[in-house]
């Protein structure tokens, strides 16, 4: 009996480590499942916002930058002596404009030769100053275009000597 006993009991603890085994199995099945659910779930999601930003992206319109070569002006204070160089640049609301922006060229940069030797080097100096001169060079060529329009004006050099 005592046999028979001790082989139950060791047949019990042999059934055990199965139960546990068998556990953990499942456990780790529903945790992969899970995880590769979640998975599909996130690319699903991001692969569906990119063909929204694509979809947005061809509705409008794609703005582009127009280079203007350096200006070098004389400023209108101390008779001369202090000088002006500035290179400009141009973003519009679409690269189209851009065929229009080259044609106009000689106009816009009259424009702004006219504009910039009107300045003083008080008018410059600041942040303010130079904010104010975007504004009104902005103005200024946007009154010539007819297809689009600039909507910022960028100093990318801006020296005064």
């Amino acid at each position: 009996m005592a046999k028979e006993e001790q082989k139950t009991e060791q047949e019990g603890q042999a059934a055990e480590p199965k139960k546990g085994g068998m556990l953990k199995l499942i456990i780790i099945g529903v945790v992969a499942l899970a995880l590769i659910g979640g998975g599909a779930a996130a690319f699903f999601i991001l692969k569906g916002a990119d063909k929204k930003k694509e979809e947005v992206a061809k509705e409008q319109p794609v703005p582009g930058v127009w280079p203007m070569e350096p200006f070098i002006v004389n400023l209108a204070d101390n008779n001369g002596e202090r000088y002006l160089k500035v290179t400009i640049e141009l973003e519009v609301t679409d690269k189209k404009i851009i065929e229009e922006l080259n044609t106009l060229k000689p106009k816009l940069r009259d424009n702004i030769l006219d504009l910039l030797t009107a300045k003083s080097y008080k008018d410059l100096v600041d942040m303010v100053g130079k904010q104010r001169l975007r504004d009104e060079i902005l103005m200024r060529l946007n009154s010539y275009l007819t297809g689009g329009k600039i909507t910022k004006v960028y100093f990318t050099e801006f020296v005064i000597q």
